[in-house]
């Protein structure tokens, strides 16, 4: 909205010209979301723990969890509104990815919201059913992925680019709209199994959203995508603003998460988080890389998957606790470290996935 207004302003003084530059935005959007979430923060923690809207803990999980017992949860819902306050004031609204994109997260939002909703306000424990939860997830991710599939202006669209090796692209064909539905219900999911400790899936996502960023603006620039010989996006570029929003929004959610949490993201912003984060790679043409940078997203999922199926198979578990993370608190590993640790790994893989972009 607000580069709108700098265009008209800018044919009385070229001084709002610098508005039109896509660096500037992303910063922009970054500061903007920051702020909001900073101001208001506080408004809804105190509204979350005068509604009693508060967390409930596993009894059979590590102790030290019990104390976090009642800490208000839904905290998603600030990062949710920074992220689509930023991104409608600082993004060019005629771009089709800027609005695919917001509609995808407040569509996963919602549904990561009813889910809180039935276990929190309801009291009812199981919250919304697996199955239709799942359902609700796959009908919009599978939307997206054949909106774009039937939308896609080239070829590049659609094909799988593999890292390292410049010239190996895999023509998809339907087989894009399969592959980009895994990615956003699997994103999605895993995130939220990530968020089980106080910061630990909300600063995996900053620096993840960061990197896409990168690869956001390279992929929207003809010039550095032909030296870098990734491929061209027209409409990838926008998607800075985007990226530069959720950074924004979950290192201001993370100010009031740090641990001791003052408050939990819970299923509204963990669900629509990974599935936004899902998205963007598609978009950018980088699905492999992102499974490298959300590495730590992804072995949280597969313990999961491990535990549940060791145990149904041969009756014992592979891990003393899954997700992951619960595995080495029963270790004796302090929350604090589990936590510091993850995220020094999730900085490896960052870096990993960025370095790919020279390495070919």
């Amino acid at each position: 909205m607000l580069l709108w207004l700098t265009e008209y302003l800018a044919q009385y003084h070229r001084a709002f010209n610098v508005f039109h530059y896509l660096t500037l935005r992303g910063i922009l959007g970054v500061l903007t979301a920051l702020v909001i979430s900073f101001a208001v923060g506080p408004t809804m923690i105190r509204r979350l723990s005068r509604y009693q809207i508060g967390q409930p803990v596993r009894s059979d999980g590590p102790e030290t969890h019990l104390a976090k017992a009642g800490t208000p949860t839904m905290g998603g819902a600030l990062i949710l509104v920074a992220i689509l306050a930023s991104t409608l004031l600082w993004s060019d609204l005629h771009n089709r990815y800027v609005w695919l994109l917001m509609l995808t997260t407040v569509a996963y939002g919602v549904i990561g919201w009813v889910d809180d909703y039935k276990k929190l306000v309801l009291r009812n424990s199981r919250g919304l059913p697996a199955r239709w939860k799942y359902l609700w997830q796959s009908l919009v991710a599978l939307a997206v992925a054949g909106f774009l599939y039937a939308s896609a202006q080239s070829a590049a669209e659609t094909q799988l680019i593999v890292p390292v090796f410049k010239k190996v692209v895999i023509d998809l064909g339907w087989g894009y709209v399969l592959l980009s539905y895994l990615v956003i219900v699997g994103s999605s999911n895993a995130v939220n199994l990530t968020d089980g400790l106080d910061g630990l899936a909300i600063l995996p996502t900053v620096m993840v959203a960061g990197a896409l960023a990168v690869f956001a603006y390279v992929t929207g620039h003809v010039k550095f995508a032909a030296y870098l010989q990734i491929p061209y996006i027209r409409d990838a570029g926008e998607l800075v603003v985007f990226c530069g929003a959720v950074v924004g929004a979950g290192l201001g959610f993370l100010w009031f998460n740090a641990y001791p949490a003052q408050v939990f993201m819970g299923d509204v912003g963990a669900l629509a988080l990974g599935a936004a984060l899902g998205l963007v790679a598609i978009l950018v043409r980088q699905e492999l890389v992102y499974m490298v940078m959300a590495g730590l997203f992804v072995m949280e999922a597969v313990s999961v998957i491990i535990q549940v199926v060791s145990y149904r198979l041969t009756g014992r578990r592979v891990f003393r606790m899954a997700p992951l993370h619960h595995h080495f608190e029963l270790k004796g590993w302090p929350e604090p470290r589990v936590i510091v640790r993850f995220w020094i790994l999730t900085v490896i893989l960052v870096l990993v996935g960025l370095a790919t972009l020279k390495i070919r």
